[in-house]
């Protein structure tokens, strides 16, 4: 069974960091690209950054380029986000997800597998 679970959020303030990890199980993902999206209330989910199969290309949507780091251990089937610079506006349920192709993508809809999502709270 295909399990994804992420860790690593809780409450920060504002201009602090958090690293996020999703360790997967069930299968290997090395083959397929990963990402992280979030979800603030009252908003539908939103990409936030993306990683190729082997990590040598990744994507990040505008409002964390230059923030947000994401990374992978193929090794370790464990996805991550270092996040810093951390706003009131990251404020968010964040999920890690596969995506269904070994390249960098964007859209929620070429993701098959999701996490349950970890809390991120940040306060000013």
């Amino acid at each position: 069974q295909v399990q994804l679970v992420e860790s690593g959020g809780g409450l920060v303030q504002a201009g602090g960091s958090l690293r996020l990890s999703c360790a997967a199980s069930g299968r290997s993902f090395s083959t397929y690209a990963m990402g992280w999206f979030r979800q603030a209330p009252g908003k539908e989910r939103e990409f936030v950054a993306s990683i190729n199969w082997n990590g040598g290309s990744t994507g990040y949507s505008d409002s964390v380029k230059g923030r947000f780091t994401i990374s992978r251990d193929n090794a370790k089937n464990t996805l991550y986000l270092q996040m810093n610079s951390l706003k009131p506006d990251d404020t968010a349920v964040y999920y890690c997800a596969v995506a269904n192709r070994g390249w960098v993508t964007t859209t929620t809809p070429q993701y098959n597998y999701w996490g349950q999502g970890t809390q991120v709270t940040v306060s000013s």
